[in-house]
């Protein structure tokens, strides 16, 4: 009977372990530098877990956001669309908010690296990013004010990935 439980139980585990929704996206400058990854999964708690790992970047803070449609083709980006909004408004400073696709400030050391782990309440992987036309994440030359509508005064969109889903 034991060994019966431990086998189901660690069948259980890896059932919920390979079910999660997971995007992963590979991010470059507008010069087409690949700048590194940022991978964004739904865990068993419910919250999303975003993980953007990046290097030669402007130092500085800069603004992260996950916009709502997955094409950096244009030149400034334009073509990823606004952030995941849902029905929210931008900024965890707003009544609200925030947008589930708003993210903290990147700071981005002298080194040019820049590395943030981050939960997103509001969004849904499933739901948010693996619909009919994806998803993107989009790094601003400026920081976010989390509050000025509907983008965060964040400034130009120097860095862009589109998200594809992991297997």
């Amino acid at each position: 009977m034991r060994l019966f439980t431990c086998t189901a139980l660690a069948g259980l585990l890896a059932v919920s372990a390979t079910s999660a929704a997971e995007v992963t996206a590979d991010v470059s400058d507008r010069d087409g530098n690949r700048l590194g990854a940022v991978r964004v999964v739904d865990t068993p708690s419910g919250l999303a877990l975003a993980t953007v790992t990046l290097t030669n970047l402007p130092e500085g803070v800069h603004a992260i956001h996950l916009h709502e449609t997955g094409d950096c083709s244009a030149e400034d980006f334009s073509s990823a669309g606004g952030h995941i909004a849902g029905d929210r408004q931008h900024g965890a400073l707003v009544e609200g908010g925030p947008h589930p696709g708003d993210m903290p400030n990147l700071t981005v050391k002298e080194n040019g690296n820049g590395e943030v782990e981050v939960f997103l309440p509001y969004l849904d992987v499933e739901r948010d990013m693996l619909d009919e036309d994806g998803a993107a994440f989009v790094m601003h030359a400026g920081v976010d004010d989390y509050q000025s509508q509907p983008a965060g005064d964040a400034g130009d969109r120097i860095a862009c990935g589109e998200f594809t889903e992991r297997e």
